[in-house]
């Protein structure tokens, strides 16, 4: 239960050690290896899996068969779930197959021979170099582990790296671009070399209960290159496989072996195995310091907020509870004086009930999603489930979502019930899924494994029309046919003229102001959730992220309505739309952040990756402006409300 426990930091902080202990990590069954399996529930033969293979430089993947590595035709690849299909995941079986405890050495797997006489022999040494050039790395799967490459890196510490390079690429001046196991002695300026060997090592230790069954907890590597003398019998030794045109008869031959050891771990345990991983993955090694001494500012702002919050507004509803005569009443100011106008129907209430909807639909999703992460369901292990139940419970939500659209839209006054049902189910969906298609468009030109096969693009667009859609018609139906909110106060027909404002009071600095606070408790996971999504990192912090959300919730909250009361007393009552955007400028803050990563960490080239880039973080921001818009509007809703039905108002 070690990784549970990784998994788990806030919700530990919620429920009891007991409680905690009764979860059980979920992901695929233990199963178990034996030389001589005589027992259905005991194996002998191990599988090896490969993956799409990834750059950071590039946000083009591409599958395993698109380098014309050694393949195992005729075997049936592995079921993918939606959310793996969604993120690009394309698992295949290759040919590495392995006994368990059975000692290969130097095994060959298959030979490739190119001639570079032929243009599509020519092109094909040419994708291996370019994606040398660009970093690609392999990505290899033993027991639903990844295989990793363990090497040195600064101070002394071991970074295990869920993937291995393709090669090895030597620049003009004899520098190895990136990580290189190439021997110095054997470097050449401008040469490109390829790892066609790796030495496998595989952990296990035997289950108790079981003395002849045993479970693998690690499965490590190291690649090496090796231009066999020949192909046909390799004995991996000699000089490193260059790719070099210069040949000789212009034929280059490469020959892919392995070599495979097992040795008995008794430290590691089943449930853990993951731990050696997540914990060397770089920038992930949080400082306690930092993030507590962010909680306790993010806290102590948010605490002060609440006091002069509840300070001011027990004074001011004292004092204006205090006005009896007629001679008070005429002498009302700060925010009792608009009482008559404060909910009165903001423009544009078409479009802000279609994204209080939306966002409510977000919200909730949200929201689940954490919590059913933070008890480990959506753990690395489970490939694809955290996309898988966002879809999902995305597409089940579409009657809170109708619901919400509908009564807001009703209290605002408006009429036309079918427009605003069929925005409110179509329209932010439709710019998400536009961009998506448009950004799938590119992949798909660009011959990427990250591009949506037709079949499941088909089968999301029946998620969308065929069930959220009715779905959100329902909640429509329900939200129309209930009563008007009532609000504590009566409109007055004729508007109240807004004074003046100072530049403090006026919508625009308010809205950017708004913004900073929530994002300044979001940057932290911010950085490392683009780390995951665009440096191909394992994303496993997520009780750190439902109690970051928690906070982000307060705070756009409070935020909120700290300015939503400043405006109120200037006299300024038009709340509706400043404290949705106030909030959901949070969004803005986010693009900025999101284009100063792209150019100050990360090293992507080319203009396709460009404009997917920009493309998809488009999509993020968009959700993350209705999320954090509604959090904003339903806070100051609330006080609004609140406030006015607290006073006696003639």
């Amino acid at each position: 239960m070690a990784l549970a426990r990784r998994l788990l930091p806030a919700w530990l902080l919620l429920v009891s050690a007991p409680l905690a202990s009764l979860f059980y990590l979920p992901g695929l069954a233990p199963v178990n290896f034996c030389e001589q399996p005589d027992k259905s529930e005991c194996k002998s033969g191990i599988e090896l899996f490969v993956n799409r293979l990834d750059s950071v430089e590039s946000v083009l993947p591409y599958e395993y068969t698109a380098f014309d590595f050694c393949e195992a035709p005729g075997e049936k690849r592995p079921s993918e779930n939606l959310g793996q299909v969604l993120f690009g995941e394309r698992i295949e079986p290759s040919p590495y197959k392995f006994t368990f405890k059975k000692k290969e050495t130097c095994k060959s797997v298959c030979k490739k021979e190119y001639d570079l006489k032929k243009p599509e022999d020519k092109q094909k040494l040419n994708f291996l170099k370019n994606s040398m050039l660009l970093n690609y790395q392999h990505h290899w799967i033993i027991d639903n582990m990844p295989v990793t490459w363990c090497y040195d890196v600064e101070d002394n510490q071991r970074f295990c790296n869920p993937g291995f390079p393709i090669g090895c690429y030597i620049t003009k001046d004899g520098r190895p671009k990136d990580a290189c196991v190439i021997s110095t002695e054997f470097q050449q300026h401008n040469t490109f070399y390829i790892f066609n060997h790796v030495e496998i090592k595989i952990f296990y230790h035997y289950v108790e209960h079981d003395a002849s069954s045993a479970r693998l907890v690690a499965a490590k590597l190291e690649p090496k290159s090796f231009k066999h003398t020949d192909v046909d019998k390799p004995d991996c030794s000699g000089p490193p496989m260059d790719l070099s045109n210069e040949a000789t008869n212009d034929i280059v031959k490469i020959a892919y072996t392995y070599s495979v050891t097992f040795e008995e771990n008794r430290e590691i345990r089943w449930a853990s195995r993951w731990d050696y991983i997540l914990e060397s993955m770089p920038h992930t090694h949080i400082q306690w310091f930092s993030i507590m001494n962010s909680l306790v500012i993010v806290l102590f702002l948010s605490g002060m907020v609440a006091m002069i919050m509840l300070r001011t507004l027990h004074k001011d509803i004292a004092r204006y509870n205090q006005m009896d005569s007629t001679e008070d009443a005429q002498e009302e100011f700060g925010w009792k004086l608009v009482h008559g106008d404060v909910f009165r129907p903001p423009r544009k209430g078409m479009l802000l009930s279609v994204f209080l909807g939306s966002g409510t639909q977000i919200l909730i999703m949200t929201c689940v999603t954490l919590f059913f992460a933070c008890l480990g369901f959506l753990s690395p292990a489970n490939r694809g489930a955290l996309m898988t139940c966002a879809v999902v419970l995305w597409v089940l939500l579409g009657t809170p979502a109708g619901y919400v659209a509908a009564r807001f839209y009703k209290s605002f006054g408006g009429e036309k019930w079918k427009t605003n049902v069929l925005l409110t189910a179509f329209l932010c969906p439709g710019i998400v899924f536009a961009d998506f298609f448009f950004m799938n468009l590119i992949l798909w030109g660009e011959g990427s494994s990250a591009a949506i096969p037709f079949g499941t693009l088909v089968a999301v667009l029946a998620l969308w029309f065929c069930i959220s859609v009715p779905l959100t018609f329902i909640g429509a139906y329900f939200g129309f046919k209930k009563n008007a909110i009532e609000h504590p106060v009566r409109t007055n027909q004729i508007p109240r003229q807004i004074p003046e404002q100072s530049f403090y009071t006026k919508p625009l600095p308010g809205i950017i102001m708004g913004g900073i606070l929530p994002f300044g408790c979001i940057f932290i996971q911010l950085f490392f959730i683009l780390n995951s999504i665009w440096s191909h990192q394992m994303y496993y912090m997520f009780g750190f992220l439902f109690l970051v959300f928690i906070i982000l919730v307060i705070t756009c909250s409070e935020a909120t309505i700290l300015l939503c009361y400043f405006h109120l007393c200037a006299e300024d009552y038009h709340w509706q739309w400043r404290s949705f955007l106030t909030s959901g400028f949070t969004a803005v803050y986010f693009l900025i952040y999101a284009v100063h990563y792209f150019f100050s960490k990360l090293q992507i080239a080319g203009t396709a990756s460009t404009i997917l880039y920009f493309g998809y973080t488009m999509i993020m921001v968009l959700i993350f402006f209705l999320f954090t818009g509604t959090i904003g509007f339903f806070a100051c809703f609330w006080f609004v409300t609140k406030i006015y039905s607290v006073v006696k108002v003639d």
